[in-house]
C-alpha cells in the first residue's frame, strides 16, 4: 500500500465512522494538529476529539480535490462535509499527513475557523 493508499484507506474509515479501522492506520504517538484547535496524540487523543464530533453527524463525506504524495509525506486539499441537524455543513481544508513504517504519524488540517463556526451555526 502506498503512502497515498494509506491516507486514502484513513479519511474512509473516518467517513464510515469506524474509529477501529482509522486508529490502526496512525502510530501510537501520532500527532494530530488541526491547527485552530490544540494538538492531541495517539489513537486515545484521535478519538477523544473525533468520537464525539462525528458522532453527531448524519453523515461525514471527505472530497479529496487534489492528493499529492512523495515518500512518506501526502498532502490533500478536501471539502469536508457534515451533516448536522438535517443539513450539510461544508469546510475547505488542506491536509499534510507523513508516514512512519507505513502508519501516518502526523496528521495536520489547516482550515478556516471562521468559515467553519458559520457553516456549523447555520
Amino acid at each position: 500500500m502506498t503512502s497515498g493508499d494509506t491516507v486514502t484507506a484513513f479519511i474512509r474509515a473516518l467517513e464510515r465512522k469506524d474509529f477501529g479501522t482509522a486508529c490502526s492506520l496512525i502510530t501510537d504517538d501520532c500527532e494530530y494538529d488541526n491547527v485552530p484547535f490544540a494538538k492531541v496524540y495517539g489513537p486515545e487523543g484521535l478519538r477523544t476529539v473525533l468520537e464525539p464530533f462525528l458522532g453527531n453527524c448524519g453523515g461525514v463525506e471527505w472530497v479529496v480535490h487534489h492528493q499529492a504524495e512523495s515518500g512518506d509525506v501526502v498532502m490533500n486539499e478536501r471539502t469536508d462535509r457534515f451533516e448536522m441537524a438535517g443539513r450539510w455543513a461544508e469546510l475547505r481544508v488542506a491536509g499534510l499527513f507523513v508516514l512512519r513504517d507505513g502508519k501516518i504519524a502526523l496528521w495536520r488540517d489547516y482550515f478556516d475557523q471562521a468559515q467553519f463556526t458559520q457553516a456549523v451555526s447555520g
